[in-house]
């Protein structure tokens, strides 16, 4: 039993009240998820370069980080508790994802996008928001989750959203059953894991789907072909945000939408304090069926 939180804005004028929407959202379903929690935020894209969050998992973690910002031409790192973000050129993002995984073991990379940064932590959800100021971010859209740990560790890593592409990422309720073997195929074709969690597999599969040239609405279909067991999925690209309940749809959802924004939540009561929720169409989500939205380019 896990929860998630969706906000998707279609009025950009309330993208500064992104975080602060989201807060009451995430920490609503904290009894669904005490473990960890964490919300993947969509700001503004960088003027040039590509962004690269950190999380400490030491308490020096971020001793070198200012040495490798200068080495590969990015600024000052932007702190927000626990985690920080670089903006590296895009010829010095490699070499500098190289150096933070060779050099700084206290620190775990948890996304990299032009507009994407993940934050995720241990505790309780609320601890995590008021520590991350979740509240003062902006942005146009926005996934969160509280976990439950049924099947991993409790750790950093092992909380989501999982990012496996630039600007990608998943929030997952539920459990896959065939996780083990597309875990192999994904790794016979050089995927990578960082944990053992079958969302991880999930968000690796839509990775690598699209960068076969699918859609965010086609990679999902073909979720449903692919992935057996019980899941919901939220997933973040850099434009968009999508739905997507397996056919037995056992797992709790439900959706709002006005004219502002697209919600979604585990249980109605993440939904209940955004504005205008009481004129909001208001569904839930039907099983197999694939929900997107998302910004022009």
């Amino acid at each position: 039993m896990c929860g998630i939180v969706g906000l998707f804005l279609k009025d950009r004028r309330l993208e500064a009240n992104l975080g602060r929407y989201l807060v009451p959202m995430l920490t609503s379903l904290a009894a669904r998820g005490p473990d960890s929690a964490g919300v993947a935020v969509y700001g503004a894209p960088v003027d040039a370069g590509v962004k690269i969050t950190v999380a400490r998992t030491a308490p020096d973690g971020f001793a070198g980080l200012a040495a490798i910002a200068a080495a590969t031409g990015s600024g000052a790192p932007v702190v927000h508790g626990d985690h920080a973000v670089l903006t590296v050129d895009e010829a010095a993002l490699e070499p500098a994802i190289a150096r933070i995984d060779a050099e700084l073991p206290g620190v775990e990379i948890t996304a990299v996008g032009h507009r994407m940064e993940i934050y995720k932590d241990v505790g309780h959800p609320a601890a995590v928001a008021e520590k991350l100021d979740l509240a003062g971010m902006s942005g146009t859209h926005a996934i969160g989750h509280t976990r439950m740990a049924t099947e991993s560790a409790v750790t950093v890593s092992g909380a989501h959203p999982f990012s496996t592409g630039p600007d990608q990422c998943l929030v997952h309720n539920g459990s896959l059953s065939n996780h083990h073997s597309l875990r192999r195929g994904l790794e016979h074709d050089g995927v990578r894991f960082a944990t053992d969690n079958d969302s991880e597999v999930a968000a690796a599969y839509l990775t690598q789907q699209m960068a076969q040239g699918l859609g965010l609405r086609d990679a999902l279909a073909a979720a449903l072909r692919d992935l057996d067991g019980f899941y919901t999925f939220v997933v973040g690209t850099e434009d968009g945000f999508a739905v997507l309940r397996d056919p037995v749809a056992c797992k709790p959802a439900v959706m709002a939408e006005t004219d502002a924004y697209v919600a979604f939540g585990s249980e109605y009561r993440a939904l209940s304090r955004l504005p205008g929720i009481e004129s909001a169409r208001v569904w839930e989500p039907a099983p197999a069926t694939v929900y997107v939205w998302e910004h022009a380019a």
